[in-house]
């Protein structure tokens, strides 16, 4: 029935998300779609939501819109956290055919009768009371692969729709994640991101998060893993010691701080003070040579004072930073920050949102200037940049390199050069 037709995808916010858009396409080539890039004209497009800021969903309506302009008499479908949390107003956006919760995001070959447009569209799999584990991982899209071994979150953070959206904690076993690693190393991906909501949490009967590390050093084919993004209290003493000793596990964290100062993060409800993240960062730095650490944080959350948020500038500062991923606050519908008193005007969030912005791109900077006239491993990607290789180093420096065809999707000994005047470390190959 779907022979010859189009189908483009396009994905926003998360890692988890790209590994499950990945997902829903091979499900949809496997009954006869082709798929095409998102700017091209397509019998059906699957848009696959974020919403943890007011700007995801700003844009999921601006992609809705595109996809009704590339092609007006395309069959269009919304999925992912927003269409979970909000499946009456995005079925009231003009075009939109399906929209699929949680329960039935991967249901889209079953309930895709045709493409004929619905004057009302179609609601399926909004109710999260009882969800499944449904197995994720990214084929073919990247040079690395976003293997997913954990969903939902059963932290009650202020701020924060996940839980709405995703639901309780639940997790693939070893076994099906050992398997699905054999898959993507059969396909020539020399690099796995493991993700999930909150990975730290990982639990397989006795089995942790650190066990499941150890049991994926043995997967033959994979060369690199990363750890997508991993709460400051669920680094276990095992956790670090096994990147330390790794030959796969990369020199590369990203931990979530969120604020600097203890009374926001009491207010967020973390399951952590100031003290716990210095001294995981420190316990990191000192056992893992040239680790590469990323840090999540919010500003403008309600109750941040100027001395409160010099709080967090001061912390940063004062810690071995590598780079920020910084978030603005936004009210969220059904979450308990939206009540609070002490209200941060907008104007104050995005003045200090560009202070952090600045800041990071120092942090990076200093960082990556430590290892100028260094030898590293860097897996090169595939795409041509203007005559130039993107590529990481295995504790994550953006390199470049002068483009060849032999190098594409390769692991590459390099020397690194000089930062280049777009922010990337030229580097050359090391021959020898």
């Amino acid at each position: 029935m779907f022979d010859q037709k189009k189908v483009a995808f396009y994905t926003l916010g998360c890692k988890l998300n790209f590994s499950e858009t990945s997902t829903i396409g091979r499900q949809l080539i496997d009954i006869g779609f082709q798929k095409v890039d998102f700017n091209q004209v397509a019998d059906l497009y699957v848009i696959n939501t974020c919403s943890v800021t007011e700007n995801a969903n700003r844009e999921c309506r601006r992609i809705i819109r595109k996809a009704r302009r590339l092609s007006p008499a395309s069959f269009i479908v919304v999925t992912g956290c927003y269409a979970q949390l909000k499946p009456n107003d995005i079925s009231k956006i003009e075009g939109v055919d399906m929209v699929l919760g949680a329960n039935d995001k991967f249901n889209l070959p079953k309930l895709l009768k045709d493409l004929t447009k619905n004057n009302s569209p179609k609601i399926h799999g909004c109710e999260i009371s009882k969800l499944d584990y449904f197995n994720s991982f990214s084929l073919n899209d990247r040079t690395r692969s976003f293997l997913k071994i954990q969903d939902g979150c059963d932290y009650p953070c202020t701020y924060c729709t996940i839980p709405l959206a995703r639901g309780k904690s639940r997790c693939d076993t070893i076994d099906n994640i050992l398997q699905s690693a054999s898959i993507i190393a059969s396909k020539g991906i020399k690099e796995i991101v493991l993700t999930g909501v909150n990975i730290g949490e990982f639990k397989d009967n006795k089995n942790n998060f650190a066990d499941l590390m150890s049991n994926l050093e043995n997967v033959e084919g994979i060369e690199r893993y990363r750890i997508s993004s991993i709460e400051p209290n669920l680094i276990s003493d095992q956790v670090i010691s096994n990147v330390s000793a790794s030959k796969k596990f990369m020199p590369h964290f990203h931990i979530p701080m969120q604020s600097g100062s203890d009374l926001i993060l009491g207010k967020m409800k973390r399951r952590y003070q100031t003290k716990l993240y210095r001294n995981k960062i420190n316990n990191i730095t000192n056992n893992i040579k040239d680790v590469c650490i990323g840090a999540d944080v919010i500003v403008g959350f309600p109750g941040e004072t100027d001395d409160e948020f010099n709080k967090t500038m001061l912390f940063i500062k004062d810690l071995p930073i590598s780079y920020l991923h910084v978030f603005t606050y936004s009210e969220r519908e059904n979450t308990a920050a939206i009540e609070f008193d002490n209200v941060v005007d907008k104007k104050t969030r995005s003045e200090r949102a560009t202070k952090l912005i600045l800041l990071s791109e120092k942090l990076k900077r200093a960082f990556y200037s430590k290892y100028i006239s260094s030898n590293h491993t860097a897996l090169l990607e595939e795409e041509d940049h203007d005559g130039f290789l993107y590529g990481f180093t295995d504790n994550y420096i953006k390199i470049k390199v002068p483009f060849h065809k032999h190098l594409q999707k390769s692991k590459q000994k390099v020397f690194l050069q000089k930062i280049d005047s777009d922010g990337i470390v030229l580097s050359k190959i090391i021959t020898n």
